[in-house]
């Protein structure tokens, strides 16, 4: 496919990045900011503009306000980008899906209410021109241009991106997920974009945190999964985390010293959902809450939640159920 031959239409599959558990360093590599969002798609149209979620649905409904921003950017173009809402110098999730269950008279009070944003690191099309098989460097260069020429502003944010390796890694201190920057992305200078292939690398930043062990999935003697929480200001045991399967020896380690929960346990009645967004009812079993555990948790984390599975690490037996930090929390 040449350059002119047509332009990108709807849905077009996002090139994505696999997880890596170091830094890459080596010559030739680009890191940008890794942004707590939504993955979007923006075609800039004047007649038709669009906003395309990662799994390719329309989130436009949700953002007139990124709409008619699309609509008179000055070129046709079709970015990648991510979508965040950002609200006292923070990005805010929770801000963020409500905006996109909204339409009609609610979406346009909404964007009233809590503009969003679109922060831009990629091109693919500018002006007629297919560039995806041109180089990252060119199209970077490309996109910067078209930030600089037109003097880009709000509700336009170009990505962070540098070359240098020692930088970059600042991106991974915790601080940064507080307002947003939840680790980075690495691409090649040289590479072409490529719709759907796994092309990148990511790290995520990741921080140590404590929490009760409220309830498990499958035998309390051998727990496959662990519901952690944290009391709030008024003594209520609220769920905070949901672990990833639990490591073997950890797995014989909490068999020993967990207890099923008597009569009166705040989460008997509860129901929990298999992850965020999903409709899946957990099956799970309450415990005495008197064990404390350490898990390791990345930054995405909102309305006292961790949003992403957890790994729990160890039983920490030093620690007492009042020491744990309490609900909204974000630190161990």
């Amino acid at each position: 496919m040449g350059e002119h031959d047509r332009r990108l239409d709807p849905p077009v599959s996002p090139m994505t990045a696999r997880t890596v558990e170091v830094t890459p360093r080596a010559g030739g590599l680009a890191y940008e900011a890794k942004w707590d969002g939504y993955r979007t798609m923006l075609f800039a149209r004047p007649d038709a503009p669009r906003l395309q979620s990662r799994r390719g649905t329309d989130l436009g409904p949700g953002f007139p306000d990124l709409l008619r921003a699309a609509a008179v950017l000055g070129h046709e173009a079709v970015l990648d980008g991510e979508l965040v809402v950002i609200e006292d110098g923070a990005v805010s999730f929770g801000r963020l899906q409500s905006r996109a269950q909204r339409t009609g008279p609610r979406a346009e009070a909404a964007a009233a209410a809590h503009p969003a944003h679109f922060i831009a690191f990629d091109l693919l099309e500018l002006d007629g021109d297919l560039i995806m098989d041109r180089a990252y460097r060119e199209r970077r260069a490309l996109l910067e241009e078209l930030f600089t020429r037109h003097d880009l502003q709000p509700p336009w944010a170009l990505c962070p991106m540098t070359t240098d390796p020692d930088r970059a890694e600042e991106w991974l201190d915790p601080a940064w997920g507080r307002v947003g920057i939840e680790g980075m992305v690495v691409k090649g200078l040289g590479q072409p974009y490529r719709p759907g292939e796994r092309g990148w690398r990511k790290l995520r930043a990741r921080a140590t945190a404590e929490a009760v062990v409220g309830a498990v999935t499958g035998p309390v003697t051998a727990p496959d999964m662990l519901l952690l929480g944290r009391y709030d200001d008024e003594g209520e045991l609220r769920l905070v985390a949901q672990s990833a399967p639990v490591p073997t020896t950890l797995r014989r380690e909490l068999g020993r010293l967990l207890v099923p929960a008597g009569p009166g346990h705040p989460w008997t009645d509860a129901r929990f959902r298999s992850g965020w967004g999903s409709r899946d009812i957990l099956r799970h079993r309450c415990v005495d809450p008197a064990q404390v555990v350490e898990f390791e948790a990345d930054v995405a984390f909102d309305e006292g939640r961790w949003r992403h599975p957890v790994q729990a690490r160890r039983v920490r037996a030093d620690v007492g159920v009042p020491q744990v930090p309490r609900f909204g929390e974000q630190g161990a």
